[in-house]
Order: structure tokens, then C-alpha cells, then sequence
């Protein structure tokens, strides 16, 4: 029988090329794999019409895409498959020895010129041969495609035929629907009667996708296994396992194979050279596979297909021009994302960062309507404010001390009356409300998400999902293994060394030979990184994580200095309306600066964060993102909040006094804050830096970057054909065009600046009650731009499951906790709200707030002020001034203590310090409350659960009786069988045509 005859998938009238037959690993008990490889076929018109989806042979799917720069052999010999199988047929193996991997493209040909030898490309090419020989090993099944429309780049497709699917479901326990179907519990009654009410008012805005519709009955699911397939609903294998799951496990088959045979011969004579980089690739290559291929630039890309093309007329409908249509198109914002088809075609990670983000725009919305009411009141009440009022009137002629030294004059406080009753919009007691309403907002939008995450764990089938996690989560990472092995092989060194310069005793030289080669074996199974290994990297991660918070001090303190000196130089200025309006220009420069600046380093933040994260060499792929985004988000809330901090802290606190100011360098003066406070200049600081990074940061970069990175790719496709260039990009296949497309670089960016935002909307909500409107705006577009650029800019990223939002979840709830202590520090001492109160209960002789501006000013003899301090000018008012006011609780110049601070200074500070603790608990044990009142588990997902788990046992047990039945009855023909034996004697049992051992 010849070899294609006997191993051939294909009917016999179709045979018409030369297929190799490749065995699965027999070792472990699997079915050998079918037919694998064509090497040239007639290819039919239609099967080409498929686009790249396809082999070939038009019926096996394209499952995952391996890309490399193919180069011409150093040699002038064809390189033969170097792949040896113990387990072939001789002539299988000598076919395979002899022919290199099918495809379009061949690998040289004999009797070509002889080109320059790159050992480099060498090494790459028989490594590639290796790892898709030992592919080929796992059962998968290859086929070449060098002859594509992108010059230099081949790609190598990957199809998993049925056998290999269900092993790998089987080992990754991946639960599948069984046949049985059970009703969902409904609601009942009143909840029933509302919950319809509710489905037809929000039909209009329900994506128009099968998934989203709601069911009421579901299929038991059940951890693959090929034992009891009868259980699965297998009448379509083509459907069963859907193009999401068919490529988790090629990436988990790619991820396991390694190639070990990396001692190749790399030429003649003075070609066999040890290059040191070579050899520590190949040492790396022995260890594990596509993570070190692709980092060693064996292979440029691995990735999935897509589905099709999302836009066209003549395009087959499918779930990516879905998506787009009922997704990602701006159209629909105000439509529900369809969260179950997004995880039916990105995975369940992908599916829980939008469920997550859809849920916090949703919740958004009741914290932006009491935002415009809270705002709304401080418009409606600004005319009634008595301190703005006092403020604003010229008749009280209130002159106030120098801003600066010697260039600034005395000022009138009545031309500070914009800003006093701008502040009124945002310091007015119904912003105390609306920080501890935003302090159980946090906390209940932690809960519903909660059980939000147990509602998709359950309709995802992810309900036993935490013993496969901690399988997963153990697999070490590629540079992990890297290191061990290099401390391994340091070890069996330097024990090396020392047995050679110990004497061995001629009668254990066999025993001692079994000791090392033992040792040896269990040299790499028992190393591990220790402390001491990663010492140097934890030392050079805590310098440069401390540098990196200095440098980010260093510029708000440069940022502080340049508001100081543009001040002071504003303040020289002739014209009137320029000085009138120093604090407003200097402010909005300084923030405006800040803004730059925070983008700048968020980049570079983020760059480092990874480089340090890298150096650790973290075991895990979980350890690696965990301690990643714990450095990227320290990095950027320090970069982000530290401008806002000092506003809102430090600002005005530590100015010193008239006449004994406090300087920066003994030459720059401390700036104050305004009559009316901070909390308004915290409001422009705020409101500034969150927007700006929102329009810029998030949206702008979003959309400019990835659209100046394809405008780059079709300029270049422009010049290498500009001729046929249109019928270049009609004629390109599915791996072609989804190879132009940006790699996924992870969702870690898309967590991190939602986190950001979210500190922006708890964090400092008190100055800015606006702040959760402007962040729903935000995320109503966010989510439509993430989904494009998901669908239509990314290659498909491989499907990862995932039971939770992973460590983000702990840096929110670390998030709501600050916020609620933040926002009583901003109340009680940046706002005007504690001064306030002591001041209505304390010193008001009628019960009002009139005179609360006079109480708040202390006064300061203008001959005190040291020598080259006073005003240049001292008649810019047209008067000569003997006393001044400035904002501080200081006993006046008559006084025996003059200058001395207060008693109504130590008054305030106690009932500041005493509304921050009471806040502070209050807050905190209300929202400890909300957690405890609301279950983290639905009740009916819970009932739901319990059912499932009933409902299986009673399968199974079903499943034990009819085997049971079975059996018994295979027992009774037995035992009838035996009868006449026993009464007729052995020989008529012998002679019975029934009895299976009967005469032969």
C-alpha cells in the first residue's frame, strides 16, 4: 500500500497529490491524527473565494496563523525536514525526511547560486522546521503559503482536526452544552409583572442579536471528556467547537511544544562556529515554545483569524459584521453592548473589561443627575451667599496685603468677587452631601458589579472555573524557565568543577556516575529564583520607582515656581485688565502645563513600569500582569494627582505671614490662595487635567495614532506596487489582511485609564460635582471607540478565560476607601465649610453669616514688613494704606502677642480634625453596610447553580442504572447460558454452537 493511499482524509477520486501522514503521540494514548499535509493541490476557484479562511482544499478551517520572513538556505542543498519519529512507518519517515513542509513556497532550490551564509537565518529555519515537525507530532495539521501579495513574509496555517479538539477540550476542562436542557426559574408575580414592563420599555435600545435576547432555557454544561461524548450534541463537529475556542486550543498546543533538537550543523569548515547569542537562543528555544519563538524573531506573528471582512456588500454575514454593526458604530450608543456575543467571539476576558466598563457607564448616571442638581443648587443659591455678598461689596473697602514682594501693590478684596462667587457654585453644603452620596455610590457600584460577575459567570459556564485558574496560573512564563536553566546549568558547573578536582575511588566510578547523572535530572526540576536572584532587580525597581515619584515632585515644585515668577512678572505689567487678572492666567498656564506634562510621563511611565517588571522575572503570567499593573497604576496616580494634591493640601497652608513670609530658595515667596479659598482653583486644576486627558489621551491618541499607523502601511503598500495596488488589496487573503492589522498589546491600558478616571470622579468629587457627567460622556463614547478599534483595528486576540476582573477589582475598592478619607480632607480643609459652621455657632452675634469674612481676615501693620519686601508702589490705590488684611486666624498688630496664631485658629483646627473622623467612620460604616446588605450572589443565580448541580447528578446517576441494566442483563444470558451445562455435562456445553468456547 503506498503511503498516500493509506493515510489520505480524502476520497479516492481526489487523490491526486502525495499526503504524509503524521501520528498523534502515541505514547500518551491518542488517536493518531488523519492525513495532514498537501503539498500541492488543483485548487478549486471557489475554495480561493474564501479569502484565506480555508486550506486549500476549501474544508479545513484555518484555525491559527504562524508568520515568518522566509530567507534563502546558506547552502545550496534543499534543507530536508529534520524531524524524527520512532513511531512511523519507514517509508512515512523517509517521506517525510525527504520533502520539506508543503505549502506555495519552497525553501531553495538545487543547483542555485549559493548565497552569503547567515548562520542567524539558519538557526531560525531549522528551529521553525523543528517546532512545526513537532506541531505536526501533536496532531495538528500545516499547510505553507509563501506566495502571498506581502513581499518578503510567509505564513504557515494551522488547522486542529476533530481528534485533537477533543483531547486538548478534554485536558482543559472546558465546559461544553450536553443535550439536556432545563428551564430557567422565572420571576413570578409582581417582579414578573415589572420585569415586562421594563423588557418592553427598553426593547428600543436592546442590540438586535440573538445572544442578547432573553431565555428561559439553557443547556447543562459539562467538562468536555471523549468518554462520554454520547452526553454532547455532536450531530454538527464543524459547529461544536466554536472559531474562539478552536483557536485557545491551537495557542495552548503552541504554547506547550518545544523544540529541543537546536544543535544543528550551520555550514563547513570555518562555517561551524560557536556564536555564544546563538547558543543561549537555543537554550532558550529547549525549554518552551511560541512565547520564545516569537521573542527570538523565529516566527513575527502568531495570531487567530478573524471571521471575515466586517464591511461590504458582497460579504457573508458573520459574528465580527455583527459586532460592527450592532456594536461598534457610533450609531448605536445608546444601545446595550452585546456582551454575551463578545465573549462568544474575544473570549471571556474581553467580555468582562466591557460588561465591567457598560456596568460603570450605567452607574454613572444617577451620580451625574445629583452632580447637575448638586451644581444646580450652588447657581440657584449664589445671590443668597452672605460671605460672596460681603465680598462683592466695594462699601466695606476692605484692602488686602501684597500677593508678592516689592513689584505687587496693595488690592481691593471686592475685585476678587468672580472668583468668591464662583466658589460658591462648588463650596455649599450640598457638596457635603454629594460626597457621602459618591462614597456609597463607589460602594454600591462595587456590589452590583459583584453580582453582575456572578450572573455571566454562570450564563458563561465559569461557575467551577477556580481549579482550572490555579492549574493555569502555575504554568511558568518563558523568561522564567530562561533563567532557571541558566542557574541550573551555572550549578551542574560548578559542581563539575568541583569533581574534578576531587579524587574518585576506581571502585565507585559507576556509582558516582549514576549519582551525577541523577543529580542532573534533577537539577532543573528543584531550582527556583529565589530573593537573593532577584535582589539586584528589587533594588533597581525601588530606585527607579523612587526616582520616577521625585522626578514627578521635581516638576510640580518647577511648575509651582514658574507660577510664583509669572506672577510677580504679570504684576509689573502697565495695563490694569492684565493685573486684574493674574491668579485666572497663571492658573490655567500652570494647569495647562501640568496636562502636557502628565501625558509625556504617562508614556514614559508606562514604558518603564514594563522594563521593571520584566527584570523581576516573575514566575507567572498572572504574577507578570499583577506586578505590572501595580507599578503602571503607582506611577501613573502619583503622575496624575500629584498637581491636584498640592492644590488642594499644601497651597496657601505654609506661606508664613506678612513680614515673615516663607520663601523656595530664600528668593521665591509662597503663593496663597485666593479670599475665597482653593477649593475653586482645585475645581479649574480638576477639571482641566480630567478632561484633557480624557480628549486627548484616551480619544484623540485612540483614534489619531491608529489611524497614522494604517495611512503609514498604505504608503508603503503604495510603493512596492503602485501600479496594482487596488487589485492588490481586493485580492488578499484573510491572513494577509488581518497580518497588516496592530497586534494586541493587552487590556492593561484600557483598565488603567478607566481607573484613573474613576479616581478623578471619587477621589476629589467634592470640588467638582460635575465630574461624573463629564466622565459618562466620556465612557458613552469609550465604549463605541474601544469596540472599533477592537473589531476593526486589532488582530483577533486570542480567547483567554477569566472568572473575574483580576487584581483591578482591589485597586477600585482601594480607590473607594481614599476617596471617602480624600474628600473629608478637602471639606475640612480646603473648603470654607468648617470655618463656616464655628463661625455661625460660635461667633455669629445674630445667627448669620454676616461678618464671617471680617472674622476670617487678620490685620497687619505695613510698617513691620522687612526691609525689601514692601510694595514699590505703595499709592497704587491713591491712598496711603497703614493696615492690611490677610487670610489667617493671627492676633492683630495692637495686640500684646501680635502676630501670634489665635485662639479661633485652634478652634477651627479641632472642628476640622473632628469632622474628618466623623466623616471619615460615618462614611466608612455605611458603605460596610451596603456590602453586607447586598449578597454578592444573586438568590436566583445561586438557585440556578444548585439546580445544575442536582440535575447532573441525576444525569449521571441515570446514566450508572442503565449501565447497571446492562450489565445485569449481560450477567442473566450468562447464567441462562451456564444451565445446560451443568445439566447435560461439559461435553454437550462444548458442542453447543452458543457457547463462545465451543469446538474449534
Amino acid at each position: 500500500m503506498r503511503v498516500n493511499e493509506k493515510y489520505s482524509t480524502l476520497p479516492a477520486e481526489d487523490r491526486s497529490v502525495h499526503i504524509i501522514n503524521i501520528c498523534a503521540i502515541e505514547d500518551i494514548g491518542y488517536l493518531p491524527s488523519e492525513g495532514t499535509l498537501l503539498n500541492s493541490l488543483s485548487v478549486d476557484p471557489d475554495a480561493e473565494c474564501k479569502h484565506g479562511l480555508y486550506f486549500r482544499d476549501g474544508r479545513r478551517k484555518v484555525d491559527y496563523i504562524l508568520v515568518y520572513h522566509p530567507k534563502r538556505p546558506s547552502g545550496s542543498r534543499t534543507l530536508a525536514r529534520r524531524v524524527q519519529h520512532s513511531d512511523a512507518t519507514p517509508a512515512a519517515r523517509g517521506a517525510r525526511q525527504d520533502q520539506p513542509l508543503p505549502g506555495k513556497g519552497s525553501v531553495g532550490a538545487v543547483g542555485s547560486p549559493e548565497p552569503p551564509m547567515d548562520y542567524h537565518e539558519d538557526d531560525k529555519r531549522f528551529r521553525r522546521e523543528e517546532y512545526e515537525g513537532n506541531l505536526l507530532e501533536a496532531g495538528l495539521e500545516l499547510e505553507r503559503d509563501e506566495d502571498t501579495k506581502i513581499h518578503g513574509v510567509g505564513f504557515v496555517k494551522i488547522h486542529a482536526p476533530w481528534n485533537v479538539l477533543c483531547r486538548e477540550a478534554e485536558f482543559l476542562k472546558l465546559k461544553m452544552p450536553t443535550k439536556k436542557l432545563y428551564h430557567i426559574n422565572e420571576t413570578r408575580g409582581l417582579l414578573k409583572k415589572i420585569n415586562s414592563v421594563l423588557q418592553k420599555i427598553t426593547d428600543p435600545i436592546q442590540p438586535k442579536v440573538a445572544e442578547h435576547r432573553p431565555q428561559t432555557t439553557k443547556r447543562l454544561s459539562y467538562p468536555f471528556s471523549r468518554e462520554k461524548q454520547h452526553l454532547f450534541d455532536l450531530s454538527d463537529k464543524d459547529s461544536f467547537f466554536d472559531s474562539k475556542t478552536r483557536s485557545t486550543i491551537v495557542y495552548e498546543i503552541l504554547k506547550r511544544t518545544t523544540c529541543t533538537k537546536a544543535k544543528y550543523s550551520m555550514g563547513q569548515g570555518e562555517g561551524r562556529k560557536k556564536d555564544s547569542a546563538l547558543l543561549s537562543k537555543r537554550r532558550k528555544c529547549s525549554k518552551y515554545g511560541i512565547t520564545s519563538l516569537l521573542a527570538n524573531g523565529v516566527y513575527s506573528a502568531a495570531y487567530p483569524l478573524h471571521d471575515g471582512d466586517y464591511e461590504g456588500e458582497n460579504v457573508d454575514f458573520n459574528d465580527r459584521k455583527l459586532l460592527y454593526q450592532e456594536w461598534a458604530s457610533y450609531g448605536v450608543f445608546y444601545k446595550y453592548q452585546p456582551i454575551d456575543l463578545v465573549r462568544k467571539y474575544f473570549g471571556e476576558k474581553i467580555g468582562l473589561y466591557f460588561a465591567w466598563l457598560g456596568v460603570y457607564t450605567q452607574m454613572l448616571i444617577p451620580a451625574s443627575v445629583v452632580g447637575i442638581i448638586v451644581f444646580l443648587y450652588g447657581c440657584a443659591t449664589v445671590d443668597d451667599n452672605i460671605p460672596s455678598m460681603e465680598m462683592c461689596d466695594q462699601r466695606h473697602n476692605i484692602t488686602m496685603c501684597p500677593l508678592c514682594d516689592k513689584t505687587c501693590s496693595y488690592w481691593k478684596m471686592s475685585s476678587a468677587c468672580a472668583t468668591a462667587r464662583a466658589s460658591h457654585l462648588f463650596d455649599n453644603p450640598a457638596t457635603v452631601f454629594f460626597s457621602v452620596f459618591m462614597a456609597l455610590w463607589a460602594a454600591t457600584f462595587m456590589e452590583h458589579w459583584k453580582r453582575k460577575q456572578m450572573r455571566l459567570r454562570y450564563h458563561w459556564d465559569l461557575t467551577g472555573f477556580e481549579e482550572e485558574e490555579e492549574a493555569v496560573k502555575d504554568h511558568p512564563r518563558a523568561e522564567y524557565e530562561a533563567r532557571v536553566l541558566e542557574k541550573s546549568l551555572r550549578k551542574e558547573s560548578k559542581s563539575k568543577e568541583k569533581r574534578r578536582h576531587i579524587p574518585e575511588e576506581s571502585t565507585n566510578k559507576w556509582k558516582q556516575r549514576v549519582k551525577t547523572a541523577m543529580a542532573g535530572v534533577k537539577l532543573t526540576d528543584k531550582v527556583k529564583l529565589t530573593w537573593r536572584d532577584r535582589f539586584p532587580a528589587y533594588f533597581t525597581n525601588l530606585v527607579s520607582i523612587v526616582f520616577m515619584i521625585a522626578v514627578t515632585f521635581a516638576i510640580v515644585l518647577g511648575v509651582i515656581i514658574y507660577r510664583i515668577s509669572t506672577a510677580a512678572a504679570l504684576a509689573m505689567n502697565s495695563s490694569p485688565s492684565v493685573r486684574s487678572n493674574i491668579r485666572v492666567t497663571v492658573t490655567a498656564t500652570a494647569v495647562i502645563i501640568n496636562l502636557v506634562v502628565i501625558i509625556l510621563l504617562d508614556e514614559v511611565y508606562g514604558c518603564i513600569a514594563r522594563w521593571l517588571t520584566k527584570i523581576e522575572v516573575p514566575k507567572t503570567e498572572k504574577s507578570f500582569e499583577e506586578r505590572l499593573i501595580f507599578k503602571a497604576f503607582l506611577l501613573k496616580f502619583v503622575n496624575s494627582y500629584t498637581p491636584i494634591f498640592y492644590v488642594a493640601f499644601f497651597k496657601g497652608r505654609f506661606v508664613g505671614r506678612p513680614g515673615d513670609y516663607v520663601y523656595i530658595f530664600r528668593s521665591f515667596r509662597m503663593e496663597e490662595c485666593a479670599p475665597g479659598g482653593c477649593l475653586m482653583e482645585l475645581c479649574i486644576q480638576l477639571s482641566i487635567i480630567m478632561l484633557g486627558k480624557q480628549l486627548i489621551q484616551n480619544n484623540l491618541f485612540e483614534i489619531g495614532i491608529p489611524k497614522m499607523k494604517k495611512f503609514i502601511r498604505y504608503l508603503r503598500l503604495r510603493r512596492q506596487s503602485p501600479s496594482d495596488h487596488d487589485e492588490y488589496v481586493k485580492r488578499k487573503q484573510r491572513y494577509e489582511v488581518d497580518y497588516t492589522l496592530e497586534p494586541f498589546a493587552g487590556l492593561t491600558p484600557e483598565y488603567m485609564e478607566m481607573i484613573i478616571q474613576f479616581g478623578f470622579v471619587t477621589l476629589f468629587v467634592a470640588s467638582f460635582p460635575l465630574a461624573p457627567l463629564f466622565a459618562l460622556l466620556n465612557n458613552i463614547i469609550e465604549i463605541r471607540l474601544d469596540a472599533k478599534k477592537f473589531i476593526t483595528e486589532l488582530r483577533r486576540p486570542v480567547a483567554v478565560r477569566a472568572k473575574d476582573i483580576g487584581i483591578w477589582y482591589n485597586i477600585l475598592r482601594g480607590v473607594g476607601k481614599l476617596a471617602v478619607i480624600i474628600n473629608a480632607f478637602v471639606i475640612s480643609f480646603t473648603s470654607d465649610f468648617i470655618p463656616r459652621l464655628v463661625y455661625l455657632y460660635m461667633y455669629s452675634e445674630n445667627g448669620t453669616m454676616h461678618g464671617f469674612v471680617n472674622h476670617t481676615l487678620s490685620s497687619f501693620n505695613v510698617s513691620d514688613f522687612q526691609n525689601g519686601t514692601a510694595p514699590n508702589d505703595p499709592l497704587d490705590l491713591g491712598y496711603e494704606v497703614q493696615i492690611c488684611r490677610y487670610k489667617d486666624y493671627r492676633e492683630p498688630p495692637w495686640s500684646e502677642h501680635k502676630y501670634d496664631i489665635s485662639k479661633d485658629f485652634w478652634a477651627v483646627l479641632a472642628a476640622r480634625l473632628a469632622f474628618v473622623i466623623v466623616f471619615q467612620n460615618l462614611v466608612m460604616f455605611m458603605s460596610d453596610f451596603v456590602d453586607w446588605v447586598i449578597p454578592d450572589i444573586p438568590k436566583d443565580i445561586s438557585q440556578q447553580v444548585h439546580k445544575e448541580k442536582v440535575l447532573m447528578v441525576e444525569l449521571f446517576m441515570r446514566e450508572e442504572q442503565g449501565k447497571q441494566q446492562l450489565l445485569d442483563t449481560w450477567m442473566e444470558k450468562d447464567r441462562q447460558q451456564d444451565e445446560p451445562c451443568n445439566n447435560h455435562g461439559p461435553k454437550a456445553c462444548l458442542d453447543s454452537p452458543e457457547y463462545p468456547g465451543g469446538a474449534l
